[in-house]
């Protein structure tokens, strides 16, 4: 299974390989998880800012897909990622040594917002399981490979209300990131759907969401998401002791227009182990042999 999920999206690959990366440069990418169109002017300010603490020359790269950022991964295309919680698994699964380094603040209590057209008639739900209102309702995901936009949501819905997606909702789709979903739920092409918490808060304070005509209905519990992952070999690449400067780098990332990028408050450490809930998680729906 997990294989399929990477072949399926090896075709969104916006890694131009002509001309070819030079060897010393340190490429990274990160999962498309809102509008594609902002991902390089979000990330070049941060590869700017790892190329001097590094002394490296750093590029970033887009993906159009979250699958294509793990084949990327697996390929050594790039050596550092910004993943989801899930996407970090499933790479971190088909390189090995390689590792999670950094994590946002926010990270270790992650959320994803539950949202419905108010043609629907649904009120906002503050009980711990998610509300049976939810049932027969055409229904959005993002990306099949999203953390806060299908894994733990699709657990949730699984475990709270006993059914499959494909059995609780009239029609069931995956927009691909975000801001789609919030896109097709507040135009009324799905009913309701289910964002990662900090989108959800981007594209309010960007004035792109109708709050007249779209509204958070439930939050999840909170889970682990999001990190920095980079490749086992790298310090065979760029010397010994790379990899700690790297994460060093990144703990000290502070200029608010960089932390925006994410968007995240500052950095933490972080490890395999604090994504074991993902991992146990993906096996259990049978997204991860």
């Amino acid at each position: 299974m997990l294989r399929r999920l990477i072949l399926a999206g090896s075709a969104g690959l916006v890694l131009l390989l002509a001309p070819l990366v030079a060897a010393d440069t340190l490429v990274f990418t990160a999962i498309p998880d809102e509008d594609e169109t902002r991902l390089q002017q979000r990330f070049q300010a941060v590869a700017d800012y790892l190329a001097d603490e590094l002394e490296v020359d750093v590029r970033f790269i887009p993906v159009t897909s979250y699958a294509a950022s793990v084949t990327a991964f697996r390929n050594n295309q790039v050596q550092l990622a910004w993943f989801g919680g899930f996407t970090g698994v499933q790479a971190r699964e088909l390189v090995p040594g390689s590792r999670a380094i950094a994590q946002g603040v926010e990270d270790p209590e992650y959320k994803s917002y539950f949202i419905a057209n108010h043609q629907t008639g649904l009120e906002p739900h503050t009980g711990d399981t998610a509300p049976e209102g939810l049932r027969d309702l055409t229904f959005s995901f993002g990306s099949q490979s999203s953390t806060s936009g299908r894994l733990l949501p699709e657990y949730f819905l699984r475990e709270h209300l006993g059914a499959s997606p494909d059995e609780l909702f009239a029609r069931v789709g995956f927009s691909g990131n975000h801001s789609r979903t919030i896109s097709v739920v507040q135009s009324g092409a799905y009913q309701a759907g289910v964002v990662s918490y900090k989108a959800w808060e981007n594209e309010l304070e960007a004035g792109n969401i109708d709050l007249e005509r779209v509204q958070v209905i439930w939050q999840s519990p909170p889970y682990p998401d999001y990190q920095w992952t980079v490749r086992g070999d790298i310090d065979e690449r760029f010397g010994d002791g790379f990899s700690e400067r790297l994460q060093q780098a990144l703990l000290d990332m502070d200029a608010p227009e960089l932390l925006a990028s994410f968007p995240r408050s500052g950095f933490i450490p972080a490890s395999n182990d604090d994504y074991q809930e993902i991992l146990d998680v993906a096996r259990q729906l049978e997204l991860i042999d």
